[in-house]
C-alpha cells in the first residue's frame, strides 16, 4: 500500500518508537493520528509534525470506549483509516518471587498483559472494523495494514520479565490467526519484534547497563535506532506480500538470562 495520502493511527506516539514512526510516515506523505495518554508530549509531537498532517488524541488503549471515540475522531478529521501501528506498552521488571520469597502481586502481572496484549488487540480489532469499509486499493485490493510491536523478549525473556515476555509472546501468537481472520477483507497483519532500541527511556539508563545490553548484540554493535524501526514499518506497509509474519529487528541478539 502506497502510504502517500493514507491515514495511520499510531499508539504510543508521544515518544520513542511511536514518535519515530509518526515522523517518518508524515515525511512520506501520510496523515497520522497520535494516540497516547501523555497529553503534553502528544500535543508537542503533533505541533512538530504540523497540524495539517497530524492530530493528537488522548487514548487509553485498554478501554474500548476510549479507542472507539478516538477512531471516530480520526475518521471525522481525516475521512479514512488505512494503517494501524501498535507501539503503546510498558516494560516493568519484577520476578515471580522477590528476595523475601514473596510472590509477585497478580495485579502487576495483569496490568502488563492488559496494556501490552489486550490493548494492542483492542486497537487492532476496532481499527480493522473501520478498514473493512474501505474501497480496495491497488492491484492487491488492500483495505488496510495492521502492524503490532512485540519484542525479542517473546523468544528469550530475561529474569524479571515473566509478565512482559508473556504479553509480547501473546502478540506474536495472535499475528497469524488475526492475519487469517482479516485476509478475506484485504487487511494484512504483521508484527515487529525489536531488540535493544535506543529510545529515550533506555538511553537514560546508566552506561554500564547499556554496555551490558549491547554486549549481546552481534552486528552492528550498537542499539537499534528508532528510525530503523520506523523504516521497517514503512516497508511492511508498502510490501503487499508481507502478511502474518513476525520480523525480529535486533542485530542478531539472543538475550542472556539476566
Amino acid at each position: 500500500m502506497n502510504i502517500k495520502g493514507k491515514t495511520a493511527i499510531i499508539s504510543g506516539a508521544a515518544s520513542g518508537l511511536g514518535k519515530a514512526v509518526a515522523k517518518l510516515l508524515v515525511e512520506q506523505g501520510a496523515y497520522v493520528a497520535l494516540f497516547d495518554l501523555n497529553e503534553v508530549a502528544g500535543h508537542q509531537v503533533a505541533e512538530e509534525l504540523g497540524v495539517k498532517k497530524a492530530q493528537f488524541f488522548k487514548v487509553d488503549v485498554t478501554d474500548a470506549d476510549s479507542v472507539t471515540a478516538a477512531i471516530n475522531g480520526v475518521l471525522e478529521r481525516f475521512s479514512a483509516l488505512h494503517l494501524c501501528i501498535n507501539c503503546a506498552g510498558i516494560a516493568p521488571a519484577k520476578k515471580t518471587l522477590n528476595r523475601d520469597k514473596q510472590a509477585m502481586p497478580l495485579s502487576d502481572f495483569s496490568q502488563v498483559i492488559q496494556i501490552n496484549l489486550v490493548g494492542s488487540f483492542n486497537l487492532a480489532r476496532l481499527a480493522a472494523e473501520k478498514m473493512a469499509n474501505n474501497d480496495p486499493i491497488g492491484e492487491a485490493g488492500e483495505r488496510g495494514v495492521i502492524i503490532n510491536t512485540a519484542s525479542v523478549a517473546a523468544y528469550d525473556g530475561q529474569m524479571g520479565q515473566c509478565a512482559y515476555a508473556a504479553s509480547k509472546s501473546g502478540i506474536v501468537g495472535l499475528t497469524l490467526p488475526m492475519a487469517r481472520d482479516l485476509a478475506p477483507l484485504g487487511i494484512r497483519v504483521n508484527t515487529i519484534a525489536p531488540g535493544i532500541m535506543g529510545t529515550p527511556m533506555l538511553l537514560a539508563m546508566p552506561d554500564k547497563v547499556q554496555e551490558a545490553l549491547v554486549d549481546n548484540i552481534q552486528f552492528p554493535k550498537r542499539m537499534g535506532l528508532p528510525k530503523e524501526f520506523a523504516q521497517l514499518v514503512h516497508h511492511i506497509a508498502e510490501n503487499a506480500y508481507l502478511n502474518g509474519e513476525t520480523i525480529r529487528l535486533d542485530g542478531g541478539i539472543r538475550m542472556s538470562a539476566r
